[in-house]
Parts: structure tokens; sequence; C-alpha cells
């Protein structure tokens, strides 16, 4: 076991059974899988997308340790993704004054170099961002989390929908890109057992 999969269950045992992270960070109850199964269609549709994507969505134990790896995930790629704004708003949008202030000015040559200049420097830092993200693309134990975390939400408006009492932005958490696609045949991680912890 590795040191990432050892924090991992730590952190996970270090929260309280039932509460969870939103992508925001603030800490939430999860809704019991009683509040869902009492409404019949949102039952059916548990059961149906369960079958589709080989996860229980009325087991409480599973629903909180898929609520916690996706809290992980999401908060893992925010931090990338703060780390890639600078350079993404410097080439992108900064561009612009750029523009106003002195290429305008500058001769036909320069402004066609510099358009060039800016767009292949965007290009490139596009492809690092798809290079950086692309070992969690093609991590399908991932894409599987997400996929379920998408079902797990359209479960729960359901059951809003037909009279339970949940509330309106639970699971407090928005959609995912690369959520459609079921990986079959790729493994669970599982739910860590608390004698496992550190």
């Amino acid at each position: 076991m590795d040191q990432k999969e050892m924090r991992l269950m730590s952190d996970y045992h270090a929260l309280e059974f039932g509460k969870f992270v939103d992508d925001q960070g603030m800490t939430h109850t999860m809704v019991p899988s009683a509040a869902i199964a009492a409404v019949p269609a949102a039952r059916a549709a548990a059961e149906r997308h369960g079958r589709e994507v080989r996860f229980d969505f009325l087991d409480d134990r599973a629903v909180h340790w898929m609520l916690y790896q996706r809290r992980e995930e999401t908060s893992k790629a925010g931090a990338q993704g703060c780390l890639l704004a600078v350079p993404v708003f410097v080439l992108g949008f900064g561009a612009w004054p750029f523009w106003d202030l002195v290429a305008s000015q500058k001769s036909r040559e320069f402004q066609i170099g510099f358009v060039v200049v800016d767009a292949l420097l965007l290009l490139v830092l596009g492809g690092l961002i798809l290079l950086w993200r692309l070992r969690d693309l093609r991590d399908e134990s991932l894409r599987n989390t997400r996929c379920r975390a998408r079902l797990y939400r359209k479960i729960v408006g359901i059951a809003r929908s037909g009279g339970a009492d949940i509330p309106r932005l639970y699971p407090y958490y928005g959609m995912y890109a690369t959520s459609r696609k079921f990986f079959p045949e790729a493994p669970d991680r599982p739910i860590p057992a608390k004698d496992q912890t550190p």
C-alpha cells in the first residue's frame, strides 16, 4: 500500500460517517438512503442505475465513500486549475490590453507576429494542460466514480421532486464533463476498513 492510499484511508476515517465535504470545502450531512428509497420513482431509478454502473445507491456506506472520493478528486483538480489559470489569463486576456496599448501602434509584421506567437503559446499551454490531466482522464476507476456521482445527483433530484425532504442544492456539487461513460472492467477502490488506518 503506497503513501497516497494510506493518507486517503486515514483522511476518510477522520471524517465522521454521514458527513461529506462539498466543492467549496463546506461539510454537510449525507441524506440517508431511506429518504431516497421512500420515493418509488427514486428507488426504481437507484436500482436501475445501480445495475448500469454496478453500484448500490441505497447503501449509505458505499455512497459515503463515493462522495469522499469525489471530493478528493475535485480538490486535486481545483488546485491544478488555480495553477493553470494564471498563465491562461495572462496569455489569453492579457493579450488584449497589450494589443490596444502596444501592438496596434506597431507595424503590420509585428502585429501578425504577436498574434501568431500568442496563439502558439496558448496552444502549447492547452497541450500541457491536457497532458497534465491525461492520467486522470485515463483513470477508468476515477471516471466510474464521476459517472456514479452524476447518477446519484440525478436520483436525488427524482427523490426531491417526489416529495422527499432533501435540501435543494444537495449533494452540493456540480456536474462532470467526463462522467458519461462507465467502464465495467475497471476495479473499484475498496472502502477502507478502520483497522487499516495507520
